[in-house]
């Protein structure tokens, strides 16, 4: 990943071997930088950080707007703007950051999309009857593991065998950041995953470390495994989403609606702090409302 202006280089650099983010992160990142010093260099002949001021970024977010930006998109790119001038700071190439005198735009908070717990009962037992292949038997265990771990679709594909305890049933996924976390897992779901693995060294000769393979014996992509679940969603539920991070909104769900700690489902989705877990909280509420209204007298 090359760019023309030495500045963004040093910092993706950065980000790329100290940090050790996601190509998918690098690039959002570069995108960001990238049209934000065009605009810089076409509107005003400025191309160096030095020379940037606050009311040259807050030039460049009015101009987003202009353009119809969503807010979530414009904060995004104040995100990578701090995280940018902050690196210049402690390389000391800069004093102060221009971002201290930019205000973040109010965001509308978007509730996440879940399915019922009925609705992922008879979902889990459809899936239990039909594996009658081998794309049958991934869809069950795609869905099962997003459902019972809430696992990111990239932490999924990328579990490997190795990562797997089956004394203690529980799993290491390494998660954003290259941050790992350990998340329990139910026998019978544990008992699911040892009845794939001993089908999968069955069935394929292959050097695969992953946990999951296609009907190949090769490593499950991210396309297959999103697909597979979207056709299942659709099947079970009406929602207009339908993909894996619905599963991972539904275990977030279900486990603060059966009154779970909100620190616990932080640690176990993965999250860096409890502000993202927090969404989770408003379908808890929702939930108190209909036992007060059921079981108050006054209600």
């Amino acid at each position: 990943m090359i760019v023309s202006n030495p500045q963004i280089q040093s910092f993706l650099d950065y980000l790329k071997f100290e940090k050790r983010y996601s190509v998918h992160t690098l690039i959002a990142y570069q995108t960001d930088l990238t049209d934000f010093f065009d605009f810089l260099e076409s509107s005003f002949g400025i191309s160096n950080s030095n020379e940037i001021s606050h009311t040259l970024v807050r030039s460049w977010l009015a101009h987003l707007k202009e353009k119809d930006q969503t807010s979530r998109s414009i904060n995004r790119k104040i995100s990578t703007l701090k995280s940018f001038f902050k690196y210049y700071i402690r390389t000391g190439e800069l004093k102060t950051s221009p971002m201290l005198q930019v205000i973040t735009p109010k965001m509308m908070k978007r509730l996440p999309v879940f399915i019922k717990e009925a609705e992922a009962k008879k979902m889990i037992d459809t899936l239990n009857i039909a594996t009658e292949d081998w794309k049958s038997l991934n869809a069950k265990m795609l869905v099962t593991l997003f459902y019972a771990t809430g696992m990111r679709l990239s932490e999924l594909v990328n579990l490997k065998d190795s990562q797997i305890d089956k004394g203690r049933s529980q799993i290491k996924v390494l998660g954003k950041g290259n941050k790992e976390r350990i998340i329990p897992i139910p026998i019978p779901v544990m008992n699911d995953v040892k009845g794939y693995q001993q089908q999968k060294r069955k069935r394929f000769d292959t050097g695969a470390e992953t946990l999951l393979v296609t009907e190949k014996g090769q490593k499950l992509y991210p396309k297959y495994a999103y697909l597979l679940v979207n056709k299942i969603l659709g099947a079970a539920s009406t929602l207009d989403k339908k993909s894996p991070h619905v599963l991972r909104h539904t275990f977030a769900t279900h486990l603060m609606n059966n009154g779970a700690n909100l620190n616990a489902v932080k640690e176990l989705l993965g999250h860096s702090s409890l502000a993202a877990t927090q969404v989770y909280t408003h379908n808890t509420i929702g939930k108190l409302k209909e036992v007060y209204k059921k079981a108050h007298p006054k209600a």
